[in-house]
């Protein structure tokens, strides 16, 4: 079978357990596996004659197994094995005496021993890889990593003594060299085939082919209790052996040559198909041209040429099974300038095809240009037409009432208000609306700090559009938020008007009264109709008859705002005169359903979009991820904001525990609101509990996709996963992983439950009433939950993050988080944000469990000790390392982006923006770069979550 990046590893390998354990991983397809990277990979291993040895030093060298013997231990269950080793021969190519060692199992299981007795026969010659120690005044190697080498005819002159004379004629490939590869031929002949009728199979054919295994480089994977890096490896390398590969990358750069080290073939009992297999006459060099066929590279040539990088598929081969460890980065490099160049690629021609789209300009001067058009007045010819500025007069329109001393909707809107925008918002609102006059679509990213007043700039944009004669329609993650959001937005367009200039009365009152539905008034005269702002309310949790009046209200196309949540996405939703779409939460909603709503227009024009953001995004993120939108900053907050408070609590320390709840209840008392944030909503949830409270699999995709309940998503999208999502609301990116990559254990994770109970009990809120909410209550639940809070019936509300965003309670004024510790700096900004809206003193109460001295403990001081955004921001992204910022990195989500460090590759990113334009300058449609193309598709539709809130 022809085996490609999509080929599922269920087809290839027979070890069921192995391909379910790697399926935790997100390792599903060969692709997966290629691009399941290693985090670090481990220093070349010495090699050392026994004399030379040192204890608790790493070596390596070549044997002959002397005598074995197998010894029950008496004093415990078990066995013991032990084989004497004598390096005679190796020594002599070091040019010191030879020695004998002691090499030490100790098992349970007697299978095991039987198994390593018979490898470790007398006679047998071995290359033995480890750590020495010392034992009754002998050398010994406890649990050591053995090669056993193929015997060969007598006088081939390919074993141990062969070895040696071509050491010691200077011709040997290991003899006085600090770099085992320092020669690429070897040293003897190859060896024979094992004798006819042998029953073993051997490791490596010859010592220096099992040497250079065992010297190599080993790359270290992050592992799980289910299955090993060093099994990850042996199935990786099993994969490329099956593509095609024969040997390793060597140093000069070739996919392979003369001594490079062979990539050993997989067992039959592992892999189900061996692809490729050497028929009589195949060389390495063809070996290393089927692999490339099946690893065809993305990077144009041209680009590859000019950065000096990698073929594709040997910088797989060199992160994989790499010659040394300067190779190894290499390839790193390599692949992370791919991962730029496809990224930044996708993001230009998403803002090519923007501004070829067409769609509906929205001037200011819309009550002119209606009242222009409704009394039918002919355009002149651009010969004879005035200058715009001179057409604007309303003395030259008909008799209309008081048109001519109203200004446009939006600055009406403005004027209302009863405070003054500030300067950032003031120039948000002037730049958008530049955008919005404009005939091809807008797309912008407007990013603000928590409180900064970003609904504001956005319903300014809608009225400039509803006045313009079209709908606008906003989108938000959770029905409790969109249910804000349509309360907010009705009391504040309240009083204001729509001019329907000329229309006629009955059908004019008709269309009003049915867009309006349940929100707007409507007053009729004859010559023109003058109704409120319709604001329209579409939720996935509202009744049948409600949500069809909703549904028809935007489907009969008259100018209004919509609120929506992800009903606004499905199919029954029809807006025809859609001309902005206002998206809160961006990293909450999928590149896919943004795209869905450009199609509810009838007229093929594509909407304006807005997509807004709390979650503090460096620049250089930014630009990297949103670089297809123009983005705008608000970094000031509206006047009569306190500074929050924020306090890290010790949880073990009892006395400081105390007299933070003595604090809540005095705030309660004082008529305030407070939150208690958990990240689990069960304590018996232990099936998504790996070692950090997320499953090993999951990792910190599933905490990013659980923030709510109605609109937790993850990476696979599966019900599972979903109920997994929904159980735990945590965003963990700091997992912690052992030398061998495998997951560290950690406490329990609070749960909702949990805490609520333990609460209720303390002596401080006797006679408090307490309110539960998490993602999985009904919307209706969630509603009443978050009414009986803001009017003070249950004044302390337990909770997962599903409160993260938007929530806002004026009376809010404290809010506890527990395992504070484990969540993301820039979620943790984004939960402090729901106190202190209301211009009353605030405080955060971080509650920890982190050791002292310890990196969770560093990163809650920088919580601890900034307000902004930006700042804590970048430190969130400095503390999490490469890779796990724009995509979830060894995590099994389908992020394309896994190596790309959006800070500290900056530059890397500009150059592969700059060169990624000049391609599509010449070559738009990338006609003349399919694989391109179809990495750049691969890359829109698999990277649907944007950034994560963190």
């Amino acid at each position: 079978m022809s085996i490609t990046m999509g080929t599922t590893l269920a087809s290839l390998v027979t070890n069921k357990r192995r391909v379910s354990a790697l399926k935790s991983l997100g390792i599903v397809t060969v692709g997966d596996a290629l691009t399941y990277y290693p985090f670090r990979v481990t220093e070349p291993v010495p090699l050392r004659a026994i004399r030379e040895a040192a204890p608790g030093q790493q070596m390596a060298f070549a044997a002959v197994i002397r005598d074995m013997r197998v010894v029950p231990m008496n004093a415990r269950r078990g066995y013991r094995l032990e084989a004497t080793v004598d390096d005679a021969d190796f020594a002599r190519s070091r040019r010191v005496p030879g020695s004998t060692a002691r090499l030490t199992f100790f098992s349970y299981r007697k299978s095991y021993v039987d198994w390593v007795s018979v490898r470790l026969r007398a006679g047998t010659s071995v290359v033995v890889s480890g750590m020495p120690g010392e034992y009754m005044g002998q050398l010994q190697f406890t649990h050591p990593e053995i090669l056993t080498v193929a015997p060969v005819p007598a006088g081939a002159g390919a074993g141990l003594e062969g070895y040696a004379r071509g050491a010691a004629s200077g011709n040997g490939a290991f003899a006085g060299s600090a770099d085992p590869y320092a020669s690429a031929q070897s040293a003897y002949p190859p060896a024979a085939t094992a004798p006819s009728g042998a029953a073993l199979k051997y490791d490596a054919d010859t010592v220096q082919e099992a040497l250079t295994r065992v010297c190599r480089p080993r790359p270290v994977y992050h592992a799980s209790s289910r299955i090993s890096s060093e099994h990850i490896h042996e199935t990786i390398l099993g994969l490329l052996w099956m593509m095609g590969a024969r040997t390793s990358s060597t140093p000069d750069g070739q996919l392979a040559g003369a001594g490079a080290a062979g990539i050993v073939a997989p067992a039959t009992d592992t892999i189900a198909v061996q692809n490729g297999e050497e028929k009589s006459g195949t060389t390495a060099e063809s070996g290393a041209e089927a692999l490339s066929q099946s690893i065809p590279d993305v990077l144009p040539e041209s680009v590859r040429k000019a950065k000096n990088l990698m073929h594709r598929a040997e910088a797989f081969l060199a992160i994989h099974d790499p010659a040394s460890t300067a190779r190894f980065k290499e390839s790193i490099e390599t692949l992370r300038y791919e991962e730029a160049f496809v990224s930044q690629t996708s993001l230009l021609k998403s803002r090519q095809h923007a501004h070829k789209s067409s769609a509906h300009p929205c001037p200011l001067n819309e009550a002119l240009e209606t009242a222009r058009a409704s009394v039918g007045e002919a355009v002149a010819e651009p010969s004879t037409q005035p200058e715009a500025s001179e057409r604007g007069s309303a003395t030259d329109l008909p008799d209309l009432p008081n048109l001519p001393n109203l200004p446009n909707l939006r600055d009406r809107f403005i004027a209302s208000l009863p405070f003054t925008l500030t300067a950032g918002q003031s120039q948000v609102v002037d730049d958008i609306a530049s955008d919005l006059e404009r005939d091809w679509p807008m797309q912008r990213l407007l990013q603000g700090e928590v409180g900064s007043g970003k609904t504001v700039v956005a319903l300014a944009a809608m009225l400039q559009a509803v006045g313009a004669g079209y709908q606008a329609v906003l989108v938000a993650p959770t029905q409790v938020l969109a249910e804000q959001h349509y309360e907010t937005i009705s009391k504040m367009v309240s009083g204001l008007t729509l001019a329907q200039p000329g229309a006629k009365e009955t059908d004019a009152a008709a269309d009003v009264e049915g867009a309006m539905g349940a929100s707007g008034a409507s007053t009729v005269s004859s010559s023109k109709v003058t109704a409120e702002i319709p604001v329209t309310l579409l939720t996935g949790g509202m009744k049948l008859a409600a949500r069809r009046k909703a549904l028809a209200a935007a489907a009969s196309g008259e100018p209004g705002i919509i609120v929506a949540t992800h009903a606004a996405f499905s199919k029954t939703f029809q807006a025809p005169h859609l001309a902005l779409v206002v998206i809160d939460e961006q990293h909450r909603f999928g590149v896919e359903q943004r795209e869905s709503l450009n199609a509810k227009t009838d007229d093929g024009t594509t909407p304006h979009l807005l997509v807004m953001t709390a979650t503090p995004i460096p620049r250089t993120a930014a630009m990297t991820w949103f670089g297809d939108l123009d983005i705008s900053w608000l970094t000031e907050l509206p006047g009569g904001r306190k500074p929050i408070r924020t306090v890290v609590v010790n949880e073990a320390d009892a006395a400081t525990m105390g007299r933070m709840f003595a604090h809540i209840r005095a705030r309660v008392d004082a008529g305030e609101r407070a939150y208690i944030v958990c990240p689990r909503i069960d304590a018996d949830d232990e099936e998504n509990e790996g070692g950090s409270g997320v499953s090993a699999a999951a990792g910190s995709a599933l905490g990013r996709a659980a923030a709510s309940g109605s609109s937790a998503r993850t990476a696979a999208g599966g019900r599972a996963t979903r109920a997994a999502a929904d159980a735990i609301g945590i965003d963990d990116p700091y997992e912690t992983f052992d030398e061998n990559g495998e997951t560290v254990a950690r406490p329990p994770l609070h749960a909702v439950a949990e805490i609520a109970d333990r609460l209720q009990k303390l002596p401080q809120f006797q006679g408090i009433r307490f309110a539960t909410l998490t993602g999985r209550d009904k919307d209706d639940v969630k509603t009443q939950v978050m009414a009986d809070f803001a009017g003070g019936e249950t004044p302390i509300l337990v909770s997962t993050t599903v409160i993260e965003v938007g929530v806002d309670v004026k009376q809010a004024s404290c809010i506890v988080i527990f395992d504070a510790d484990r969540y993301g700096l820039s979620q943790l900004h984004q939960l402090r944000g729901r106190v202190g809206r209301g211009g009353t003193n605030s405080w955060a109460f971080l509650i920890s469990r982190a050791e002292p001295g310890s990196p969770a403990e560093q990163r809650l001081e920088v919580i601890h000790h900034s307000l902004a955004g930006a700042e804590i921001a970048q430190a969130d992204l400095e503390f999490r390392g490469a890779g796990d910022v724009l995509g979830d990195a060894q995590s099994g989500g389908k992020s394309s982006l896994k190596l790309l460090r959006v800070v500290k590759d900056a530059d890397m990113i500009a150059d592969a923006r700059t060169r990624a334009g000049q391609l599509l300058a010449a070559d738009p449609e990338l006609a003349g770069e399919v694989q391109l193309a179809g990495a750049v598709l691969d890359f829109t539709r698999g990277n649907e979550t944007f950034l994560t809130s963190s």
